[in-house]
């Protein structure tokens, strides 16, 4: 009986890898292209970094996949690179290499789940980019961890592209950055930014581009109060720091400043709406004692 079955498993084995649906899960999500769900429920913080780099991952997988659905090339996505710190540390040199090294191993995530899991198996790939002002030190970092990273200090055009290959941008932080990659947008394919530094409302056009990942930390009384977190396909959401309840739900249209995609925190529905659960709070509990 087992002469019979192994050949058979074997062979159904084989078939599944042909066909790609016995492949590793951080497989290309473009070849299977499905429209998500449309925007219409809350996003949740995450409850770890773990969670939110999976969460990051998983949202940018969709908008990408999504591409013919909203019809921008431009996908980014931007996080605290470091607990309860912000995208360039404290300001002293060790953070700021820690938060350097936490982009790149998050960027390297996003390449792998965005490419076949062999470098062999056909598909669309992802290709790591950096920006003009990466110092050479990052870019050797980069060559460790992936293959054929180019930089943008030598040009728009990225060797051995095909097809519908995506590149991945990591933390871009330059005007000439920014205009590479709305240039390699408009030749046709997708471009990935992940947390770019000094990033100002003309930096990237809105029309071009999605927030496919977002959180900030909202801070009341010098305290971390809440969050805004946007994970597509869902809304922008206002969330409580201590039971990640919503607090509100915007669309993009409601929050993004126009002609960008970047979210006018001076919205009420974001720091007024924190502020006021706060303070209600507060009310609660001294109601309480």
């Amino acid at each position: 009986m087992k002469r019979i079955l192994f050949p058979s498993f074997l062979a159904l084995l084989l078939l599944g890898l042909s066909h790609g649906f016995l492949s590793h899960p951080s497989k290309s999500v473009q070849n299977q292209w499905k429209p998500a769900l449309a925007a219409s429920s809350a996003s949740s913080p995450p409850s770890s970094p773990s969670d939110r780099e999976n969460r990051a991952v998983s949202s940018i997988q969709k908008a990408v996949r999504d591409i013919k659905l909203h019809k921008r090339r431009i996908i980014e996505c931007e996080f605290p690179a470091l607990a309860a710190l912000n995208k360039l540390g404290d300001g002293t040199l060790r953070s700021s290499i820690e938060a350097e090294d936490a982009n790149l191993r998050f960027a390297v995530k996003v390449v792998r789940s965005l490419s076949p899991p062999f470098a062999i198996l056909p598909g669309p790939k992802a290709r790591l980019v950096t920006g003009t002002a990466a110092p050479g030190s990052f870019l050797r970092k980069c060559e460790k961890l992936v293959p054929d990273v180019h930089s943008l200090r030598d040009g728009l055009d990225v060797p051995g592209l095909k097809g519908d290959d995506v590149i991945v941008i990591c933390t871009p932080s330059s005007r000439q950055d920014f205009t590479a990659a709305a240039s390699i947008a408009r030749g046709g394919r997708t471009v990935v930014i992940i947390n770019a530094f000094a990033k100002d409302q003309k930096s990237i056009e809105g029309k071009s581009a999605l927030m496919a990942y977002y959180l900030k930390p909202l801070t009341y009384n010098s305290q971390v109060a809440g969050f805004l977190v946007r994970a597509y396909p869902n809304d922008w959401t206002t969330a409580d720091v201590l039971d990640k309840k919503a607090l509100g739900v915007l669309t993009d249209k409601e929050i993004l400043v126009p002609g960008t995609n970047t979210p006018d925190l001076t919205n009420p529905g974001v720091g007024r709406l924190v502020q006021k659960n706060v303070d209600q709070r507060a009310l609660r509990e001294r109601g309480r004692a």
